[in-house]
């Protein structure tokens, strides 16, 4: 019967074709055009729903499916800035993110950003920011144009110390014999080149800086065409340890003192970093910039606040999951407690240390 009912709507639609084929023939020929052009529409109008109805089956038909709530999407997504593409804290973020995800409980979304100098005017002014991994020093340059800085900022995590290294050749025998000569600080963007050429000024070392690439600088100085490069990363640097150099090739140490405290740390390269050009019992004595984990001070009981509490509170609680294999190997030397010099801790940081630190003590 179905079929019977189905070859009967077919052959009705055929021959209303025919009709209407007819009738616009005639209208053409000048019958009474827009009677005719107007009962032909009414007419297919009239028809076509019964027909399509017959041929569209009823399991074809979609619905929309149903819309997730915005609001679940948003309340716990934590913006993290991290950097540039080919940078450490953008790894470091995006590892972050993977340890800490909990569904619609939380979601870290790492962000591709400019740089560490960058990651601070991002925290202070783009919108869907709450964290960002930065070098402590660049909030210097925010110090003229954002003088309460300090207390809009604080730190979750001093993340590991990036130490300075400068790298010179066999004739430059101390910090003075750079004034005037051509020293790089690789690419615009790096830490090396924010940090860099901002360390030299607290020196009064005026050089001529380039910005290149440091694998075609490190070429052009064993030619004698650059006398330094420098690098600001955490120790060993590849270069260095798997490099061949000529005996004279060696690191200058940078003293540590007063005009470093606001921002950096004291640090040294030896042999266990750099066998190859470092003596054994040599200290060379450097410089450190702490890279950190930092968030935005947002007003207390918040929604913003209350995400960044569960945010330290996964990424705290599951620290030892970023120090397996398979995770960068800076998160092995991680210490909680460590503090950043220029700025005080996220108070949702302090009062996880300060409950593990309740729970520790009875059983001590």
């Amino acid at each position: 019967m179905k079929d019977a009912k189905k070859g009967n709507l077919q052959e009705r639609a055929i021959s209303m074709r025919q009709v209407i084929a007819r009738g616009a023939r005639r209208a053409m020929a000048g019958l009474r055009p827009l009677l005719v052009l107007a009962a032909l529409a009414s007419l297919l109008t009239a028809i076509q729903p019964s027909y399509l109805g017959a041929q569209t089956p009823r399991q074809l038909r979609r619905e929309p499916p149903p819309q997730k709530p915005q609001v679940t999407m948003n309340a716990w997504t934590v913006g993290l800035a991290g950097g540039l593409i080919e940078g450490a804290p953008i790894r470091l973020a995006a590892e972050i993110a993977r340890v800490v995800d909990d569904g619609d409980k939380l979601h870290v979304l790492p962000v591709v950003t400019r740089g560490p100098t960058e990651n601070v005017n991002s925290l202070l002014y783009l919108r869907g920011i709450d964290a960002a991994i930065i070098n402590s020093d660049s909030l210097d340059e925010y110090k003229s144009q954002v003088p309460d800085i300090q207390q809009r900022l604080a730190y979750v995590l001093n993340l590991f110390p990036s130490e300075l290294h400068i790298f010179v050749r066999p004739e430059i025998q101390n910090l003075s014999d750079l004034a005037g000569q051509k020293v790089n600080f690789n690419t615009l963007g790096t830490a090396a080149a924010y940090s860099g050429p901002l360390i030299f000024s607290r020196l009064g070392l005026g050089v001529d800086q380039t910005f290149i690439p440091h694998q075609i600088a490190l070429e052009r100085m064993r030619k004698g065409e650059i006398a330094a490069v420098v690098f600001i990363t955490s120790k060993p640097v590849d270069a260095f340890v798997r490099g061949h150099w000529e005996p004279g090739f060696k690191f200058l140490p940078v003293p540590y003192d007063s005009k470093f405290e606001d921002y950096y740390l004291p640090a040294t390269l030896d042999a266990a970093d750099y066998p190859n050009l470092i003596k054994p019992g040599e200290r060379i004595t450097t410089i450190a910039v702490p890279t950190a984990l930092v968030a935005f001070n947002f007003p207390a009981k918040s929604n913003r606040v209350e995400r960044l509490e569960r945010f330290v509170d996964y990424l705290f609680s599951r620290i030892e999951k970023l120090q397996q294999p398979g995770f960068d190997q800076k998160w092995k030397t991680i210490n909680l407690a460590a503090t950043v010099p220029g700025l005080a801790r996220l108070p949702a940081a302090q009062a996880w240390l300060d409950r593990r630190s309740r729970v520790a003590r009875p059983s001590q």
